[in-house]
């Protein structure tokens, strides 16, 4: 089967337990994975407030 890499959009054939899957390469499976922790990407919901921001 073709995908479509999330990351850099280039076709290749998915394989099923491929470790880089849905990426087609370790290289676009690290690139999106610092943009998760550069916080380019982000899952919007409720901010969770700690104990210590409840001390004022």
């Amino acid at each position: 089967m073709k995908k479509n890499c999330p990351t850099c959009s280039k076709l290749f054939d998915y394989v099923q337990n491929e470790p880089n899957n849905p990426f087609c390469s370790e290289r676009c499976k690290l690139i999106d994975l610092g943009e998760w922790a550069s916080e380019k990407f982000i899952i919007k919901g409720k901010r969770n407030v700690t104990s210590s921001e409840n001390e004022t």
